[in-house]
């Protein structure tokens, strides 16, 4: 049976939101990640801070997950948000109404390895074997300790950096100079992570 991959995640700091914010965030949150599935029903935002979506190709969740990181970093103030998030590789069994009613291999993993994440972990993975997980556990060490210094500027240009934008069209975007977003992804560690996302990628497809 096909592997799929299965994100499990919640909002770093959503409380300290106040209504209306959180209601925006919410709601922009769940456009942008039904536009990254195949169907709607894939993803899907619940009990207000946390959120589960189904990708068909494991690769392309790794790369997800890291935007959706920027994502959240990027709407930060004094708030400081941010996500972390599991990614479950495996088979599904059954699939419902939509990702919440769906059961398998894949939910499974994900679920209980957000439950078991650390504080400092961002973004997780977990497979079906133990070698490439152990493997992929000291690559992601490195992933998170990068990620954990992203602030709400770098966050921006590698968001959409992943949208496929180049550094003008970025510039443009973000109404600054096109020096800016370069220097914002050096200081980011963009040169180093592009290629450990890449290798990343090969090891769950």
């Amino acid at each position: 049976m096909k592997k799929v991959a299965v994100i499990t995640g919640d909002i770093i700091n959503f409380t300290q939101l106040n209504d209306e914010q959180r209601k925006t965030l919410i709601d922009d949150t769940d456009h942008l990640l039904k536009t990254w599935t195949s169907k709607k029903s894939n993803a899907e935002v619940f009990r207000g801070d946390s959120y589960q979506i189904l990708f068909e190709d494991p690769a392309t969740a790794i790369s997800k997950s890291i935007q959706l990181i920027a994502w959240f970093k990027k709407h930060s103030a004094e708030q400081r948000l941010s996500t972390r998030l599991s990614i479950g590789i495996g088979e599904v069994s059954y699939r419902g109404k939509n990702v919440l009613n769906s059961d398998g291999e894949a939910f499974h993993l994900s679920g209980r390895k957000f439950d078991a994440m650390e504080s400092e972990e961002y973004i997780s993975v977990q497979t079906n074997n133990q070698e490439t997980n152990a493997a992929i556990k000291i690559i992601l060490n490195f992933v998170n300790r990068y990620i954990s210094n992203w602030n709400k500027g770098q966050a921006e240009v590698i968001f959409w950096h992943f949208e496929g934008k180049t550094q003008q069209e970025i510039a443009k975007i973000l109404s600054i100079s096109q020096p800016s977003v370069n220097s914002r992804l050096k200081t980011a560690g963009w040169k180093e992570l592009e290629p450990t996302i890449d290798y990343l990628q090969s090891l769950v497809k």
